[in-house]
């Protein structure tokens, strides 16, 4: 069964030709446009529509989803925890020690890989698209789309910060100010080809961070970012004398925890073709709240 997205036309796009409404709007490319074209799979109220049509204030646009041939990754059997999913996207709650997606010499045992068995089970061809990452051994929210239009716009709303992700991290020492914006342009290590430093030939990065319960020696942090540098946080907070207890790469390790406490607590964003806002909230890993429970003691 054929499946569509549909686009109510308001008030301030009437005039639009279709083509242009497609281009401009809603940043199909030409030539998706063209295999639309061929499937016949642009509609206008109910209708198969010419490019050149002038669309009004009412009407209802219904744009075909072209299928998928792939899962992009070798379907995987493997822990898939869904906090949010519809036709058009879903939000994973990945848990430590687990890449997003395949990566340099690894190809199986990622997120993508087990979210592709996910679709196989349930009988759907679906590439898994991540529209963001996290570290390895960072937990929490992971935004996937379910087809390539849907990806775009998720992109888009990354890059223009409607994307909002709120993550926590319990980091070694007090912060003073308690609460503040840490802005340091991040790029590479200069001895250490796998790592990121603050460095002044670097990249943008902004950090907000708020302090949310202070301990003897230690802080729990919520943080959202500006930016979205590789390892951002982790350098920001680590370039800031306050590393995430267990991150052995920008700090040491930790006999509280295996790995890191960094947790991708939540993704706010409006849905990319429903007039709503999504909300996902992760709920935290058993290790985090030990080393929790460990400092509170």
């Amino acid at each position: 069964m054929k499946s569509y997205i549909t686009y109510p036309i308001v008030e301030e796009h009437e005039g639009l030709t279709v083509e242009v409404y497609l281009k401009q709007i809603l940043e199909y490319s030409g030539r998706k446009i063209q295999k639309l074209t061929r499937q016949k799979g642009i509609i206008l109220n109910k209708k198969p529509v010419f490019l050149q049509k002038r669309v009004k204030t009412g009407d209802i646009l219904r744009v075909l989803t072209l299928e998928d041939s792939s899962y992009g990754v070798e379907p995987e059997q493997g822990l898939v925890d869904v906090l949010y999913e519809d036709k058009y996207l879903i939000v994973l709650n990945k848990p430590s020690g687990l890449l997003v997606h395949p990566a340099g010499q690894t190809s199986r045992g990622t997120l993508s890989n087990y979210l592709a068995h996910y679709y196989q089970q349930q009988g759907v061809v679906c590439t898994a698209r991540p529209i963001h990452r996290l570290d390895r051994e960072t937990s929490g929210c992971v935004l996937f789309a379910k087809d390539s239009h849907t990806q775009a716009q998720l992109d888009k709303g990354l890059k223009e910060g409607t994307l909002k992700r709120t993550y926590q991290a319990v980091v070694h020492g007090i912060m003073h100010p308690s609460s503040g914006t840490i802005i340091a342009p991040i790029g590479p290590h200069l001895t250490k080809p796998n790592r990121r430093a603050v460095n002044q030939k670097g990249d943008e990065a902004i950090t907000h961070y708020t302090t949310l319960q202070s301990f003897s020696e230690a802080s729990l942090l919520e943080l959202s970012l500006d930016t979205g540098r590789t390892h951002q946080i982790r350098v920001h907070l680590s370039h800031s004398g306050h590393p995430i207890i267990g991150d052995r790469m920008y700090g040491k390790g930790s006999t509280l925890i295996a790995g890191q406490t960094l947790h991708a607590v939540s993704l706010e964003f409006p849905h990319p073709v429903e007039q709503r806002k999504i909300i996902a909230v992760a709920p935290f890993p058993s290790s985090f709240l030990r080393v929790l429970e460990s400092l509170s003691n």
